[in-house]
């Protein structure tokens, strides 16, 4: 049975990827003459998150565990929950208040984070989507993947451990503060999921929602540590199966970090075509990887050319997962844009007496970029959309006097913005997030 252990957290890094690649890709909201229309895309987690903060909390909770169980915090619990002095707790009565005290501790550092990006809205998701602030991300995300491979390692500080040993004795009040320090270390290996959430949060702009989606997720990350600390509950030892899974998930965190790498800088993905034979040639280097070891094999191994076969195997299948993930992610057909400033277009839409359809993007947007797949591309849309001047405004370059103008002047706040305005000149649909096709066609049809 010890060569399965490390399936579940296989299961782990597949959720886990596809939550990081899907965060952006959430709130389906279009307001047509001041009612909401719901988009129902987005992801399975960020569904979840709409139906309200019942089940919004308990998928933070879900996340929160996933992480724990990630190669990166699970090697940390045994010897965290032995520095709080849970294992050598008096009574069980004791092992579970200092595991109760340092789970909240862990709740303390990360409720705050739910707080500022309710109270901030959209300036938080703001923040969230520059393009410098991706890019810190992805070189996180690369930093991490450093360590999965075995460069460095994640670890609690021992001087800190023994400052800490002596901050109000091991008691409630240093289980606390060791709580609220873990949880400032794991902060960087949550980054997929936490992205996620905080981003979700921004959109709600619900503070109360904030902090109750970011305890639940604290709780869902300290939850081993409590039951271990508490119970004394073992947990399967590391071992060479726990090696594997940090190559898949490193290989997972280097292609989360070039796909938002490509987010920040469009020309990384222009390569990229959805066709069956560029898709097959990705997933053929892939496997050629994989074959190569860039799971099965350790830089550790003794052997002629065994760090050289893994290495070019990590190579090919981070390359070829992230050309596969950017040519699916290509859609296969437009809307007719037309190449004309906005003032241009306006003037054009009130001499023809048509609608106008400004879709405000930028390549960094990974929503922008679901509208062009899901939405724009779908046939029923771009047949409907033929009858308004359809202009796309690019503000890739936030700086840009121009389109901070024109971003003003329409009161376009965060990106995805789609705004449609009446041939009279009106607004009549505003979709300030990713909004599914049907509903979309649906809100559109309406325009006259």
């Amino acid at each position: 049975m010890t060569r399965f252990r490390w399936i579940p957290f296989l299961v782990v890094l597949v959720v886990l990827s596809a939550w990081s690649l899907g965060a952006e890709a959430s709130g389906n909201a279009c307001t047509v003459a001041g009612d909401a229309a719901s988009g129902g895309g987005g992801d399975a987690f960020t569904r979840a998150l709409q139906k309200g903060p019942l089940y919004a909390a308990l998928a933070a909770l879900l996340g929160g565990l996933l992480v724990s169980l990630t190669p990166c915090v699970y090697p940390m619990i045994a010897v965290t929950v032995s520095v709080f002095g849970a294992k050598e707790a008096r009574s069980r009565a004791q092992g579970v208040l200092l595991s109760l005290a340092f789970v909240l501790g862990i709740v303390a550092m990360f409720v705050p984070l739910g707080l500022a990006a309710g109270l901030t809205g959209g300036m938080f998701g703001a923040v969230l989507q520059s393009k410098w602030v991706i890019v810190v991300i992805s070189l996180l995300f690369l930093a991490m993947a450093a360590s999965m491979f075995g460069a460095f390692e994640f670890t609690l500080p021992s001087a800190l451990t023994n400052k800490l040993a002596t901050v109000g004795g091991i008691g409630l009040k240093g289980a606390f503060v060791l709580g609220l320090v873990c949880g400032v270390i794991a902060a960087p290996c949550t980054g997929p999921v936490l992205t996620g959430i905080l981003t979700w949060i921004a959109k709600t702009q619900s503070a109360a929602l904030g902090a109750l989606a970011m305890a639940a997720f604290a709780l869902g990350l300290g939850a081993p540590f409590f039951l271990v600390g508490a119970f004394a509950v073992q947990l399967p030892k590391s071992g060479r199966w726990m090696v594997h899974v940090k190559s898949v998930l490193g290989i997972v965190l280097v292609v989360v970090a070039l796909w938002f790498l490509g987010s920040a800088f469009p020309a990384l993905t222009k390569f990229a075509r959805p066709t069956t034979t560029f898709l097959a040639v990705a997933a053929a280097a892939a496997l050629v990887g994989l074959l190569l070891g860039a799971v099965h094999r350790s830089f550790e191994e003794p052997g002629p050319g065994v760090k050289g076969r893994k290495g070019l195997g990590i190579l090919l299948v981070c390359l070829g997962g992230f050309a596969f993930i950017a040519g699916v992610s290509k859609p296969s057909r437009t809307l007719a844009w037309e190449s004309i400033s906005v003032a241009e277009a306006r003037t054009k839409a009130a001499a023809e007496k048509r609608p106008l359809l400004l879709d405000f993007t930028a390549a960094w947007c990974g929503a922008c970029k679901e509208l062009d797949k899901h939405t724009f591309s779908e046939d029923g849309v771009a047949r409907e959309a033929g009858r308004f001047v359809a202009v796309k405004v690019d503000a890739t370059d936030d700086e840009d006097p121009v389109v901070t103008a024109t971003m003003k002047e329409h009161k376009v706040v965060g990106l995805p913005t789609v705004l449609v305005y009446d041939s009279r000149g009106a607004e009549a649909v505003r979709c300030t997030d990713f909004v599914a096709a049907q509903p979309f066609l649906d809100a559109i049809k309406s325009v006259n």
